[in-house]
């Protein structure tokens, strides 16, 4: 009975998280081409957030009902003329002095910038979350400086404190993170090292652990690690009964086990030491060259016992922050998609809903943080969706436009119906795919 509690709250949770997180990009999405329609002269006769029965609505004074409809799994902006909520199709008959208020009587200019500003705004939500997460938590001093301190196993030695600025490590001089990064690589594997530092005006050296310590710095959503209940923070003290002082030799260990369970002796703060066993999975990553099979739990390292010393960002800084993180999961978007496409990798790479609820999930379990982060993911991640040139998705609008800049005439009625009957089978298609991999794939 208990379980069968636990179950269900988990699936709730779940739930919630992933309408709270849909909900705020749709909203963001239709908002875009409301506003953008608005501007150019289009009138939206109906914005809602959901599907089906109206739940409630109001009517604003420039004639659009806004309503929250019973089913939460996405929403649409209807304008004048649109024969439906996707504005596919021929479109219905509108009287001739209001033609240019709909959307198929709106100039090309104007009904391009209706269309685009959708994903547009999604990405620019994800520029906006990215980069006020660069504000809210400030950039790295260039500096090897010690800030917050990371609470550390038993008979780890621990002699850094917060300010300490690392000039030498074992000897070899340190003047930043890449410095750090190349020492570290080249270190003997032993559990203290001489850490020299600049403290209070004074040099001394003290001891400390190893910088590329066995710590878990995060856990990849619908992993083995986080379905086992691994967290951040933990550290990796042996793996079937070997001890473990470096992050990489989890790797080697998890690497030769080939998906064979492993033991893992994990230390967390305030609990102890406990035991976990989990399985690997292959899965496909990419390398400089393309993509590679590799074993992972699901647990990413790099950090050390202590959190760089951090400086405030510039609102430019970070806005090119946000730029830079939100382009970077574009092309991954890309990127992955192209090598499904030309079989690089496999199918089993893409989820449908079962999966983004899963790890909108555990994200939202993971934190405030985590959550938001997961929301700006999966904007950027939709914006990119929509623009591919598929009829009743924006970039099949988009390419329609396309055409006619190009022919100067619209594509015919009889074609347009065609082709966005056409993609919204492979819409759906894609969907039903989605599902099944997330059923029957690992």
């Amino acid at each position: 009975m208990n379980m069968l509690v636990e179950n269900l709250g988990g699936f709730l949770w779940t739930a919630a998280a992933f309408v709270v997180a849909l909900s705020i990009i749709v909203a963001v999405h239709e908002y875009g081409h409301y506003i953008v329609g608005r501007w150019s002269g289009i009138r939206a006769e109906v914005f809602s957030l959901g599907f089906g029965p109206r739940l409630f609505s109001r009517r604003d004074r420039r004639g659009t009902l806004w309503q929250v409809a019973a089913i939460p799994l996405g929403g649409y902006v209807r304008f004048l003329g649109d024969s439906n909520a996707a504005s596919a199709g021929s479109g219905a008959e509108v009287a001739p002095e209001l033609s240019r208020q709909s959307l198929g009587g709106a100039p090309l200019w104007a009904r391009f910038a209706t269309v685009a500003a959708g994903p547009v705004f999604n990405f620019v939500l994800s520029i906006l979350v990215f980069g006020g997460m660069a504000l809210w938590q400030g950039m790295p001093v260039a500096e090897v400086q010690v800030g917050r301190l990371h609470a550390t196993p038993p008979g780890v030695a621990m002699e850094l404190r917060p300010g300490d600025q690392v000039v030498a490590l074992d000897g070899q001089p340190i003047a930043g993170w890449a410095d750090l990064g190349r020492v570290a690589t080249d270190l003997a594997r032993r559990e203290s090292h001489d850490w020299t530092v600049m403290r209070d005006g004074a040099r001394i050296t003290v001891p400390g652990p190893d910088p590329m310590p066995p710590l878990i710095a995060g856990i990849a959503p619908r992993s083995p690690a986080a379905d086992a209940g691994l967290q951040s923070g933990d550290v990796i003290l042996s793996v079937d009964g070997k001890p473990v002082r470096r992050f990489d030799e989890l790797r080697e260990h998890v690497a030769g086990a080939a998906g064979r369970p492993v033991l893992l002796s994990v230390w967390r703060e305030g609990a102890g030491t406990a035991d976990y066993t989990l399985a690997a999975r292959e899965q496909d990553l990419p390398t400089a060259t393309g993509y590679e099979k590799r074993w992972l739990i699901g647990v990413t390292g790099g950090g050390t016992y202590f959190e760089p010393a951090t400086r405030a960002a510039g609102p430019l800084e970070a806005l090119g922050i946000g730029a830079a993180r939100t382009w970077d999961i574009i092309a991954s978007s890309v990127s992955g998609l192209w090598a499904m496409i030309t079989g690089q990798i496999g199918t089993c790479n893409l989820g449908g809903a079962i999966s983004i609820a899963e790890t909108t999930g555990q994200a939202a379990s993971a934190g405030g943080q985590n959550f938001i982060w997961w929301i700006a993911v999966l904007s950027a991640a939709i914006g990119f969706l929509n623009l591919l040139p598929v009829p009743v998705l924006d970039g099949g609008h988009l390419m329609f436009y396309a055409y006619e800049a190009v022919t100067r005439r619209p594509p015919s009625a009889r074609v347009v119906d065609i082709l966005s009957a056409l993609g919204m089978a492979a819409v759906l298609s894609l969907m039903i795919f989605g599902l099944t991999n997330d059923i029957f794939c690992p």
